[in-house]
C-alpha cells in the first residue's frame, strides 16, 4: 500500500505557497480547517441523532454510566494526545516537513496506538448511548471503519517520512566521516 502513496504531497505545497513558503503557517491553516470541519461533523452527528428513535435498553442507568465512562476516557485520549503532539504534531505537520525529534511514546500513545481516532470513536459511542440512539451506535461503527482505513494509509506514510529523515541524517553523518 505504501508504494501507491505520493510522498511529495503537491497539495500541501500549494497550501504552503499560499503562506509564501512558510510551512508552519500552512500547517496552522490546515489545523484550523481540520478543527472547523470536526466541529461541523460533530454538529451533524448530534443533529442526525436528535432525529432518530431511542431504544429503552439504551436509556438505563448502566448505559448512561457506560456513556459517561466512554466520554471521559475518549476525551482524555484525544486531549492528552493533542497535548503530547502539539499543534503541528496533531495536524499533519509531518506532511509539511515539520517533524518531531522522536515519536511520542508516553501517555496516551503507550496505551493505544491511535489515541485520537479511538478516543473520538469512544466519544461518538458515548453520545449515542447517552441519548439512547441505536442509529448513533451504527454511525460510530462506520466512523471506526473509516478511521481504520485512514490508519492503513497514514501509518505507512508517517513511517516513511521519518525513515526518509533518518536515512538523510545517516547519509550526512557518513559524508562528514569521509571528509
Amino acid at each position: 500500500m505504501v508504494d501507491s502513496i505520493d510522498f511529495n504531497q503537491p497539495s500541501l505545497w500549494a497550501i504552503t505557497k499560499l503562506f509564501r513558503g512558510n510551512s508552519l503557517y500552512g500547517c496552522y491553516a490546515l489545523a484550523i480547517t481540520i478543527f472547523s470541519i470536526g466541529i461541523f461533523r460533530d454538529a451533524l452527528y448530534e443533529r442526525a441523532l436528535r432525529a432518530q428513535p431511542t431504544h429503552p435498553w439504551l436509556q438505563t442507568l448502566p448505559s448512561q454510566a457506560l456513556a459517561a465512562v466512554l466520554f471521559v476516557s475518549g476525551n482524555t485520549l484525544v486531549l492528552s494526545s493533542m497535548y503530547a503532539l502539539g499543534i503541528t504534531g496533531t495536524y499533519l505537520g509531518d506532511y509539511f516537513g515539520i517533524l518531531m525529534d522522536e515519536p511520542v511514546r508516553s501517555f496516551p500513545f503507550n496505551v493505544v496506538d491511535a489515541p485520537m481516532y479511538y478516543g473520538s470513536t469512544m466519544s461518538f459511542a458515548a453520545t449515542a448511548l447517552w441519548f439512547g440512539k441505536p442509529a448513533g451506535l451504527i454511525l460510530t461503527c462506520e466512523v471506526l471503519a473509516v478511521y481504520i482505513v485512514a490508519l492503513g494509509f497514514e501509518d505507512p506514510f508517517t513511517s516513511e517520512i521519518y525513515a526518509k529523515r533518518d536515512r538523510e541524517r545517516k547519509g550526512k553523518e557518513e559524508g562528514k566521516k569521509e571528509l
